[in-house]
């Protein structure tokens, strides 16, 4: 069942034991195209960020594998000393290549060198969120065990490296299973109008409390073509993004946004759709979007 209550940009949901905004930012485009090397306007990237936290968002995404170190470098100069009410969620399970490949890293050894990585290069001597990320299959879910990875996110969350554990690009079956094993404090996979495949995990992880994170809210890589969607952002005077993000709000109280720019004028158009209005004729247009899929 989809929400259609409203949102705002304040509306908070508790990520780990942290109340955050359910607006956040994605620091992934900040680095060089393809996510790879130092980002084109440095100035810029640093810009966003501070105009980011300076208009509430207190909820940022990053990784040590994008850029590599670019993103967590640009964060730390941009940001630190950090924000009291700050949140700075990470990822570990992949490196990349010399020729920008995205390479899995799950061994012990390897994510105990990503965490130290983070760490180090963030500015900080404890991670609040690592979400673990599964790469059995670099486009998407697959099958596959992670319960020795996460045995050694375990052993470094007793060390007091890392306080809360998350999972990405993971099924729902590997989310159960690592709930077996320890406290998942968040879920973040690729999720949008169009890619509903996790619909009933988020309304499982609803009734629990547990925050699931979307990425790529239009497709990523292969934007979405939905006439529904331009229909509804015309009538409204809104960006497709903008309404995706707002549909996005609605669809259930525990997904937390984290939508990437490298603009500060973005930037602002994305933290507007937390007070974009979606009048219950344009929820049920843009859930035919899915259904039709």
């Amino acid at each position: 069942m989809t929400n259609t209550s409203p949102a705002s940009p304040a509306d908070t949901f508790v990520l780990g034991d942290r109340p955050v905004r359910r607006l956040g930012y994605g620091a992934m485009q900040l680095a060089g195209p393809g996510v790879f090397g130092p980002p084109r306007d440095r100035q810029g990237a640093l810009a966003v960020l501070r105009a980011a936290v300076e208009a509430g968002v207190n909820h940022i995404d990053t990784s040590d594998f994008y850029g590599p170190h670019i993103t967590n470098q640009l964060i730390r100069e941009a940001l630190h000393p950090y924000a009291d009410d700050l949140v700075i969620v990470t990822k570990v399970g992949a490196v990349r290549g010399a020729d920008a490949s995205w390479n899995p890293a799950l061994s012990a050894a390897q994510l105990r060198q990503a965490v130290h990585d983070n760490l180090r290069n963030l500015g900080l001597e404890r991670l609040e969120v690592v979400n673990l990320r599964a790469m059995f299959d670099v486009h998407g879910p697959a099958e596959g065990p992670l319960d020795e990875a996460l045995a050694t996110l375990a052993e470094l969350q007793q060390q007091g490296l890392i306080r809360h554990i998350g999972l990405s690009n993971v099924t729902a079956r590997q989310v159960a299973d690592a709930r077996r094993i320890c406290r998942i404090a968040c879920v973040q996979n690729q999720y949008n109008l169009v890619h509903r495949n996790d619909d009933a995990l988020i309304d499982a992880l609803a009734r629990d409390g547990v925050p699931y994170v979307p990425f790529f809210p239009l497709g990523g890589f292969s934007p979405l073509q939905s006439a529904a969607l331009s229909n509804v952002a015309r009538e409204l005077d809104a960006t497709p993004m903008q309404v995706a993000l707002a549909w996005l709000l609605r669809r259930a109280p525990n997904i937390l946004l984290i939508p990437g720019t490298s603009s500060v004028a973005h930037l602002q158009e994305n933290l507007a759709a937390g007070r974009l209005e979606l009048p219950q004729h344009a929820m049920d247009a843009l859930q035919q979007v899915g259904a039709s899929a």
